[in-house]
Protein backbone atom coordinates (compact mmCIF):
# COMPACT_ATOMS: atom_id res chain seq x y z
CA UNK A 1 0.00 0.00 0.00
CA UNK A 2 1.06 3.29 -1.21
CA UNK A 3 -1.28 6.13 0.28
CA UNK A 4 -3.23 5.28 3.91
CA UNK A 5 -5.88 8.33 5.46
CA UNK A 6 -6.81 7.55 9.21
CA UNK A 7 -9.83 9.55 10.37
CA UNK A 8 -10.16 10.29 13.87
CA UNK A 9 -6.07 9.46 13.91
CA UNK A 10 -6.14 11.28 17.62
CA UNK A 11 -8.23 8.98 19.43
CA UNK A 12 -7.40 5.31 21.27
CA UNK A 13 -8.15 3.25 18.34
CA UNK A 14 -6.87 5.68 15.55
CA UNK A 15 -3.44 5.73 17.17
CA UNK A 16 -3.35 2.02 17.20
CA UNK A 17 -3.90 2.01 13.53
CA UNK A 18 -1.73 4.37 12.77
CA UNK A 19 1.19 2.57 14.58
CA UNK A 20 0.37 -1.11 13.05
CA UNK A 21 0.03 0.50 9.75
CA UNK A 22 3.38 1.79 9.44
CA UNK A 23 5.10 -1.05 11.27
CA UNK A 24 3.28 -3.33 8.50
CA UNK A 25 3.76 -0.88 5.79
CA UNK A 26 6.37 1.13 6.85
CA UNK A 27 7.19 3.12 3.44
CA UNK A 28 3.52 4.02 3.32
CA UNK A 29 2.36 7.40 3.12
CA UNK A 30 0.23 7.90 6.06
CA UNK A 31 -1.88 11.06 6.10
CA UNK A 32 -3.44 11.65 9.79
CA UNK A 33 -6.95 13.21 10.18
CA UNK A 34 -8.11 14.64 13.49
CA UNK A 35 -9.41 17.54 15.00
CA UNK A 36 -6.13 18.19 16.23
CA UNK A 37 -2.81 17.58 14.70
CA UNK A 38 -1.13 14.36 15.71
CA UNK A 39 2.74 14.34 16.53
CA UNK A 40 4.30 13.15 12.88
CA UNK A 41 5.15 9.71 13.66
CA UNK A 42 7.92 9.17 10.56
CA UNK A 43 8.87 11.25 7.44
CA UNK A 44 6.05 9.98 5.31
CA UNK A 45 3.29 10.76 8.22
CA UNK A 46 1.50 13.90 7.32
CA UNK A 47 -1.23 15.40 10.45
CA UNK A 48 -4.14 17.29 8.80
CA UNK A 49 -6.76 19.05 11.13
CA UNK A 50 -10.21 18.66 10.43
CA UNK A 51 -13.73 18.80 12.01
CA UNK A 52 -15.75 15.75 10.43
CA UNK A 53 -19.31 17.62 11.72
CA UNK A 54 -18.37 20.30 9.40
CA UNK A 55 -18.59 19.86 5.49
CA UNK A 56 -17.15 22.93 4.80
CA UNK A 57 -13.76 21.68 6.70
CA UNK A 58 -13.86 18.26 5.08
CA UNK A 59 -14.05 20.01 1.63
CA UNK A 60 -10.70 21.74 2.02
CA UNK A 61 -9.42 18.83 3.45
CA UNK A 62 -10.17 16.87 0.12
CA UNK A 63 -9.87 19.66 -2.43
CA UNK A 64 -6.82 19.78 -4.40
CA UNK A 65 -5.62 16.60 -2.63
CA UNK A 66 -3.26 14.74 -5.48
CA UNK A 67 -3.11 11.34 -3.48
CA UNK A 68 -5.45 8.40 -4.25
CA UNK A 69 -5.48 6.25 -1.24
CA UNK A 70 -5.36 2.26 -1.39
CA UNK A 71 -6.86 2.50 2.46
CA UNK A 72 -9.22 4.77 3.93
CA UNK A 73 -10.26 4.14 7.80
CA UNK A 74 -12.55 6.13 9.56
CA UNK A 75 -12.44 5.64 13.26
CA UNK A 76 -14.36 8.31 14.76
CA UNK A 77 -16.99 7.79 17.25
CA UNK A 78 -18.63 8.76 20.59
CA UNK A 79 -21.35 6.35 23.11
CA UNK A 80 -21.40 9.16 25.60
CA UNK A 81 -20.31 12.64 26.80
CA UNK A 82 -20.27 14.68 29.79
CA UNK A 83 -23.64 15.59 29.48
CA UNK A 84 -25.00 12.85 27.21
CA UNK A 85 -25.81 8.75 28.56
CA UNK A 86 -27.08 6.00 26.62
CA UNK A 87 -30.49 5.45 27.04
CA UNK A 88 -32.07 3.26 28.93
CA UNK A 89 -35.66 3.81 28.30
CA UNK A 90 -37.57 5.51 25.65
CA UNK A 91 -38.21 8.52 28.19
CA UNK A 92 -34.38 9.05 28.18
CA UNK A 93 -34.37 10.46 24.16
CA UNK A 94 -33.65 13.58 23.37
CA UNK A 95 -33.77 15.27 20.02
CA UNK A 96 -29.76 17.04 21.20
CA UNK A 97 -28.93 13.95 21.76
CA UNK A 98 -29.50 12.50 18.48
CA UNK A 99 -27.99 15.34 16.76
CA UNK A 100 -24.84 14.94 18.72
CA UNK A 101 -24.35 11.23 18.46
CA UNK A 102 -25.89 11.41 14.85
CA UNK A 103 -23.09 14.20 13.94
CA UNK A 104 -19.84 12.12 14.60
CA UNK A 105 -21.20 8.87 14.19
CA UNK A 106 -23.25 8.86 10.91
CA UNK A 107 -22.82 12.57 8.93
CA UNK A 108 -19.37 12.65 9.53
CA UNK A 109 -18.14 9.14 7.99
CA UNK A 110 -21.42 9.87 5.17
CA UNK A 111 -19.51 13.30 4.46
CA UNK A 112 -15.92 11.97 4.76
CA UNK A 113 -17.09 9.08 1.96
CA UNK A 114 -18.82 11.74 0.22
CA UNK A 115 -15.09 13.83 -0.34
CA UNK A 116 -12.98 10.79 -0.14
CA UNK A 117 -14.37 7.81 -2.14
CA UNK A 118 -13.84 9.44 -4.90
CA UNK A 119 -10.22 9.49 -4.19
CA UNK A 120 -10.12 5.85 -3.53
CA UNK A 121 -7.28 3.81 -6.43
CA UNK A 122 -9.21 3.39 -9.26
CA UNK A 123 -9.99 -0.33 -10.67
CA UNK A 124 -7.27 -2.11 -8.61
CA UNK A 125 -8.37 -3.14 -4.76
CA UNK A 126 -8.91 -0.53 -2.59
CA UNK A 127 -10.61 -0.19 0.59
CA UNK A 128 -13.27 2.00 2.46
CA UNK A 129 -13.10 1.16 6.49
CA UNK A 130 -15.66 2.75 8.68
CA UNK A 131 -15.93 1.73 12.84
CA UNK A 132 -19.20 0.17 13.60
CA UNK A 133 -20.35 -1.92 16.38
CA UNK A 134 -21.84 -5.14 17.20
CA UNK A 135 -24.90 -3.46 18.87
CA UNK A 136 -25.90 -1.90 15.44
CA UNK A 137 -27.37 -5.00 14.59
CA UNK A 138 -31.06 -5.35 14.48
CA UNK A 139 -31.27 -8.93 14.05
CA UNK A 140 -28.75 -9.28 17.32
CA UNK A 141 -30.37 -7.17 19.90
CA UNK A 142 -31.92 -9.12 22.21
CA UNK A 143 -31.77 -6.27 24.97
CA UNK A 144 -32.65 -3.22 24.27
CA UNK A 145 -31.59 0.24 24.87
CA UNK A 146 -28.67 2.88 24.26
CA UNK A 147 -31.05 4.19 21.67
CA UNK A 148 -28.81 6.85 19.75
CA UNK A 149 -25.72 4.93 19.83
CA UNK A 150 -27.30 1.74 18.03
CA UNK A 151 -29.51 3.80 15.83
CA UNK A 152 -26.52 5.69 14.34
CA UNK A 153 -24.44 2.92 14.11
CA UNK A 154 -27.15 1.37 12.25
CA UNK A 155 -27.78 3.89 9.68
CA UNK A 156 -24.08 3.83 9.11
CA UNK A 157 -24.62 0.65 7.85
CA UNK A 158 -27.14 1.30 5.27
CA UNK A 159 -24.42 4.69 4.60
CA UNK A 160 -21.99 1.67 3.73
CA UNK A 161 -24.04 -0.43 1.72
CA UNK A 162 -25.47 2.01 -0.31
CA UNK A 163 -21.40 3.19 -0.93
CA UNK A 164 -20.47 -0.24 -1.76
CA UNK A 165 -23.43 -0.56 -4.68
CA UNK A 166 -22.23 2.77 -5.85
CA UNK A 167 -18.39 2.51 -5.77
CA UNK A 168 -18.96 -0.99 -7.33
CA UNK A 169 -20.06 0.28 -10.57
CA UNK A 170 -16.94 2.20 -11.60
CA UNK A 171 -14.11 -0.35 -9.26
CA UNK A 172 -15.54 -3.75 -8.93
CA UNK A 173 -12.70 -3.84 -7.06
CA UNK A 174 -13.03 -1.41 -4.01
CA UNK A 175 -14.41 -2.90 -0.54
CA UNK A 176 -16.67 -0.72 1.66
CA UNK A 177 -16.97 -2.23 4.94
CA UNK A 178 -17.85 -1.47 8.33
CA UNK A 179 -15.56 -3.04 11.31
CA UNK A 180 -16.17 -4.10 15.22
CA UNK A 181 -13.04 -3.39 16.83
CA UNK A 182 -14.50 -5.39 19.71
CA UNK A 183 -14.76 -3.78 23.10
CA UNK A 184 -11.85 -1.65 23.62
CA UNK A 185 -10.51 -0.40 26.63
CA UNK A 186 -10.92 3.30 25.92
CA UNK A 187 -12.83 6.21 27.20
CA UNK A 188 -15.10 5.69 25.19
CA UNK A 189 -16.22 2.27 26.55
CA UNK A 190 -13.93 2.77 30.03
CA UNK A 191 -17.63 3.41 31.79
CA UNK A 192 -19.41 0.64 30.42
CA UNK A 193 -16.98 -2.27 31.33
CA UNK A 194 -17.82 -3.40 34.60
CA UNK A 195 -19.09 -6.87 34.68
CA UNK A 196 -18.02 -7.97 31.38
CA UNK A 197 -15.88 -11.10 31.59
CA UNK A 198 -12.16 -11.39 31.56
CA UNK A 199 -10.59 -10.84 28.19
CA UNK A 200 -13.42 -9.65 26.75
CA UNK A 201 -11.58 -5.99 26.60
CA UNK A 202 -9.25 -5.83 24.24
CA UNK A 203 -6.50 -3.18 24.16
CA UNK A 204 -6.21 -0.98 21.22
CA UNK A 205 -2.68 -2.43 20.12
CA UNK A 206 -4.57 -5.57 20.05
CA UNK A 207 -7.68 -4.27 18.23
CA UNK A 208 -5.60 -2.67 15.27
CA UNK A 209 -3.54 -5.69 14.67
CA UNK A 210 -6.80 -8.37 14.58
CA UNK A 211 -8.49 -4.96 12.24
CA UNK A 212 -5.51 -5.19 10.03
CA UNK A 213 -5.51 -8.71 9.60
CA UNK A 214 -9.02 -8.60 8.55
CA UNK A 215 -8.41 -5.85 6.17
CA UNK A 216 -5.87 -7.85 4.38
CA UNK A 217 -8.27 -10.88 4.19
CA UNK A 218 -11.09 -8.87 2.56
CA UNK A 219 -12.61 -9.48 -1.06
CA UNK A 220 -15.68 -7.38 -2.87
CA UNK A 221 -17.53 -10.17 -1.87
CA UNK A 222 -17.67 -8.38 1.49
CA UNK A 223 -17.96 -4.94 0.67
CA UNK A 224 -21.52 -3.24 1.94
CA UNK A 225 -21.20 -5.94 5.16
CA UNK A 226 -20.20 -4.86 8.64
CA UNK A 227 -17.02 -7.39 10.02
CA UNK A 228 -16.08 -8.36 13.36
CA UNK A 229 -12.33 -8.17 14.71
CA UNK A 230 -12.47 -11.49 14.46
CA UNK A 231 -13.42 -12.33 11.06
CA UNK A 232 -17.25 -12.87 11.29
CA UNK A 233 -19.96 -11.09 9.36
CA UNK A 234 -21.93 -9.26 11.86
CA UNK A 235 -25.70 -9.59 11.08
CA UNK A 236 -27.64 -6.51 9.54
Amino acid sequence: MENIAIFGASGAIGQALARAVLAKYPDANLYLFSRKEVSNINKNTRSIAIDITSEESLAQAAHGFEAVFDLILVTNGVLHTQTIHPEKSLQDLSLDKFETIFAINTFGPALIAKYFLPKLLPKNRAIFAALTSRVSSMEDNSSGGWYSYRASKAALTMILKNASIEIARKNDQAIIVGLHPGTVDSALSKPYQKGLPEGQIFTPNFSAQKLLTVIDGLTPMNSGKNIAWDGQTIPY
